[in-house]
């Protein structure tokens, strides 16, 4: 019983609940995820039990009334669902914090890198292009190169045949009518078929012979039939006709013999020796060619009237000189191997010269003294003040002289009462004094360019023997033969700071023979010369422009200053060869450059000239005339009609202007001195091709003389000093840098160059002043050969590629990317051919071709065509004259002398044995 009524309060159970205690049961131990999901369902439904509302509103009364007090501690066997298995679940590896915002940096910094690497690549990539320095896909082989080699070059002295009954390898077509006319399919075809029907013949023929001399018939040998042995012999008796028709050593003929030469016919003999007595042996020739000797295809020896119809070969060339005969006789101990037939004749009528003891520089002054009243009087050079000396200057009094003789002649003569016996008397003198000066000669100066490090060899000491004897004793002093030799390292060599330094350096580097006609120059002395002039670095820093590659006119234009007594300079050049004689060369260059006329002077200039395809020297120069005033349609017109483009008329023409005259940059601040350049006596239009003719040329090129403007050539642009915010100046270039130059064109590039610091490539340099001053510039079309069987017509039209027809002023030119097309030419400055040609000519072996073996034997064996199938026995080749270039280190066998009987052997760990 309570105060409080049933109804309003509610009594809470008074016994204590009790939770289920784990026990330690076998189950559990074996299966606690089992366990745990029991336990977990079990407290769960005695939760819910405990805090229903029924058991809390009744929890006292069920309690005391109807459950015993332990009945709910007993467990609750109620039946429950079996406990679902959990599913196991497999996370992944969870990396650090720190590593992971390492490498989200690192993945972010390279895709940043990326993009910025991308960027640039696009820049670079955009400037290549813009600047044409895309690196494309290597080019096919050039065509040329399909074209076949040439045999007969290397044919021999025992196959001569005269120049009218030679049927040459090439040119196929002796006279093309037109530029690009080349043979029919038919007359190719049958000429073709032609070709390979002879090859074949020839050779079963050699098969033949071959298989009766390694596998002879041994029935016919058993048999020995006199019928047999009778048709053997005939068949034998005409081989041996035609060895010998084949194998005939011709005679050979001394050059003064050959009625078409050049030679002084008033001049005073000049010798070796002092004492008069040793003459050097003249040159030896045959009559004709070798059986398909190709013709020339660029130039004309009837244009220069160079001599066409004989042949040299090596020792008729250089036997004179030493070649042929050892150094214990005065010779050079080189070519006394290979094939000699004949080689004696060039010794038969004058002995064999001893050069040991030659000074070239005595030999050259003494012919000129034994002749100098042909020539000009010597001008002396003027003495420069350079300091005062007690001793007082005797050059001065020279200049002094003449006015005080003058003074006291204009005192002795007599006034106006002389009579006209008198004065008739004085003019026919006067006439006279004229007349001899007017037939004396000027002097020229040959200036070989050399450098102290070159290394001399034999062949080098003969081929400039050749030079001084032919040059200066052949034509009585009216040349000197000088070396410009470059001192690659004066630091090392202080020349200008001692004279016995100056002396010692030309006694280690240059031959005894040839040290009497050396002079020295040096870089740091050209910079001193010509200082200040802007150095464009055309070819970077390493190659400056006073240096001996972009400077080397520098060194010939102080030579000249220094120099007064001459009045033409021929640069030439260590590796020159020319297999005829200089002397002959020289003047019928110097011949053809004086009687050419001014009228069109340029536009033939700039052309090569060839033959077979242009005719005559007269056709030739009037297709120049008209392409020049008409214009030839070419790649620089594609835009010529095009609508809106503004070009001038001179553009849209496709043609310039023909050269008349001086032709000067529109700067008047670049002309230098122009009172002095030559003036044409009438209009272009007005003169009959009179101006010019009996006038000395200024320049003499041996290579086309080109616009550069428009090329692909790499040095067009190397000229500074000029004014170039408008257009750049009026230029000419001329690949290779042997010319000849006039004093009045060297003293003006002197002066250009020291006093205005205008200067331009060596080889641009030259034609580029004589065109802006008028000078008479002449290319001398000399003969050039190639190695392979280009169609003429094609090569006519690769070559004068150029703008109008010529050879330069466009981007298509020859001169530029496309020289490699000259590779086969006898003449250009990387020429494959003219090396090879000149080694076999002296016998060596080249590609394994030739050789000594290759003159005497005829190997039957080989077959087809082609120089490697060449079956040789011919003797030792026979070259026309020709000029090549460039010939280096030619190194021929030297046969070293046998020592004294008295100083035994050699021993073999000497050097010299």
């Amino acid at each position: 019983m309570g105060l409080l009524p049933k109804s309003l309060r509610t009594r809470e159970p008074q016994l204590p609940l009790y939770h289920k205690v784990d026990s330690p049961t076998k189950e559990r131990y074996s299966d606690d995820e089992d366990e745990d999901e029991d336990d977990d369902d079990y407290s769960s439904s005695d939760d819910d039990e405990r805090y229903s509302p029924e058991s809390s509103s009744r929890s006292s009364r069920n309690t005391s009334g109807s459950a015993s007090s332990g009945l709910l501690m007993l467990p609750k066997n109620t039946a429950k669902p079996p406990p679902q298995r959990r599913i196991a679940r497999v996370y992944p590896y969870r990396l650090p914090a720190k590593v992971t915002r390492y490498l989200f940096c690192f993945v972010i910094s390279f895709i940043i890198i990326m993009i910025l690497t991308l960027v640039r690549a696009s820049q670079v990539e955009n400037w290549k292009v813009a600047n044409g320095k895309v690196e494309a896909r290597p080019l096919p082989p050039p065509v040329w190169d399909k074209f076949p080699f040439l045999e007969r070059y290397y044919g021999g002295i025992k196959t001569l045949v005269s120049l009218e009954d030679n049927a040459p390898e090439y040119p196929y077509v002796k006279d093309e009518p037109s530029l690009l006319e080349e043979l029919t399919e038919e007359e190719a075809q049958e000429q073709d078929a032609q070709e390979e029907a002879a090859q074949e013949k020839a050779d079963e023929e050699a098969s033949e012979e071959i298989s009766k001399e390694i596998q002879p018939d041994a029935n016919a040998e058993a048999k020995e039939d006199v019928e047999t042995n009778s048709g053997t012999e005939k068949e034998k008796e005409k081989e041996e006709e035609k060895e010998v028709e084949k194998r005939g050593l011709p005679d050979s003929h001394g050059w003064n013999a050959y009625t078409g030469r050049n030679a002084e016919t008033d001049i005073q003999e000049c010798f070796i020796d002092a004492a008069r007595t040793v003459r050097v042996p003249e040159l030896r020739y045959y009559n004709g060619r070798p059986k398909g000797f190709p013709e020339h295809v660029i130039g004309s020896y009837d244009v220069l009237s160079l001599p066409e119809d004989i042949c040299f070969d090596r020792f008729g060339r250089y036997g004179p000189y030493g070649f042929g005969y050892s150094g214990t006789n005065g010779g050079l101990s080189i070519g006394e191997h290979g094939e000699k037939n004949g080689s004696d004749a060039v010794w038969g009528e004058t002995p064999r010269v001893d050069y040991g003891h030659v000074d070239w520089a005595d030999v050259q002054r003494r012919c000129f003294k034994a002749n100098a009243a042909r020539y000009n009087e010597v001008a002396r050079k003027t003495s420069t003040p350079h300091g005062f000396y007690v001793q007082e200057s005797q050059e001065p009094k020279a200049s002094v002289e003449p006015r005080a003789v003058k003074e006291k002649d204009a005192a002795k003569k007599p006034k106006e009462t002389t009579t006209t016996d008198a004065n008739a008397n004085s003019t026919d003198s006067s006439s006279e004094e004229e007349k001899e000066l007017s037939e004396k000669k000027s002097r020229t100066a040959v200036v070989v360019r050399c450098w102290d490090e070159y290394l001399w060899r034999e062949e080098d000491i003969a081929n400039i023997r050749s030079l001084i004897t032919e040059l200066a004793l052949g034509s009585g002093g009216r040349y000197d033969v000088h070396l410009l030799v470059q001192v690659k390292n004066d630091a090392d060599h202080p020349i200008w700071a001692d004279d016995n330094v100056y002396r010692e350096r030309i006694e280690d580097v240059i031959p005894k023979e040839f040290r009497g006609i050396v002079t020295l120059w040096t870089e740091t002395q050209m910079l001193s010369l010509y200082q200040g002039i802007h150095d464009l670095f055309s070819r970077g820093p390493e190659l400056p422009v006073h240096g001996v590659y972009r400077g080397l006119s520098m060194a010939m234009q102080y030579f000249a200053y220094m120099h007064p007594e001459y009045e033409h300079f021929w640069q030439w050049e260590m590796d020159v060869r020319y297999t005829g004689h200089y002397y002959d060369l020289f003047t019928k260059l110097e011949n053809f450059a004086t009687a050419q006329p001014r009228k069109g002077l340029w536009e033939r200039n700039s052309r090569f000239y060839f033959p077979s395809v242009h005719g005559t020297w007269d056709d030739f120069s009037q297709m120049a005339r008209v392409q020049s005033e008409m214009g030839v349609v070419g790649p620089d017109d594609v835009w010529k009609n095009v609508p809106g483009i503004d070009k001038t008329p001179e553009k849209t023409t496709g043609h310039k202007k023909s050269v008349w005259g001086p032709v000067r940059s529109q700067d008047d601040d670049d002309w230098f001195e122009p009172g002095n350049d030559p003036v044409a006596p009438v209009a272009y239009e007005k003169d009959h091709y009179q101006w010019g003719v009996g006038e000395e040329a200024d320049y003499i090129s041996l290579n086309p003389i080109f616009d550069p403007d428009g090329t692909t050539w790499g040095l067009k642009d190397d000229i500074t000093g000029f004014n170039r915010s408008e257009a750049p100046p009026p230029r000419r270039a001329n690949i290779i840098t042997t010319a000849r130059m006039s004093r009045r064109l060297l003293l003006t590039m002197h002066k250009m160059t020291a006093l205005k610091k205008q200067f331009a490539f060596p080889e641009m340099w030259p034609a580029t002043v004589a065109l802006q001053h008028g000078y008479k510039a002449v290319f001398a079309p000399h003969p050039v050969f190639v190695d392979r069987a280009w169609p003429v017509g094609y090569m006519a039209q690769m070559f004068n590629n150029g703008r109008d027809g010529a050879s330069g002023g466009s981007r298509t030119s020859i001169f530029g990317d496309r020289e490699h097309n000259m590779h086969g030419l006898s003449w250009f400055y990387n020429s494959g051919f003219a090396p090879n040609l000149y080694r076999r000519w002296l016998g060596l072996k080249v590609n394994n071709d030739g050789g000594d073996e290759f003159e005497t034997t005829e190997d039957k064996s080989r077959k087809g065509k082609g120089v490697s199938n060449m079956r040789g026995g011919e003797g030792r080749m026979c070259l026309p004259p020709m000029l090549l270039h460039p010939i280096k280190d030619v190194e021929l066998p030297v046969e070293v002398p046998e020592p004294p009987k008295d100083q035994g052997e050699v021993p073999a760990s000497d050097p010299s044995a």
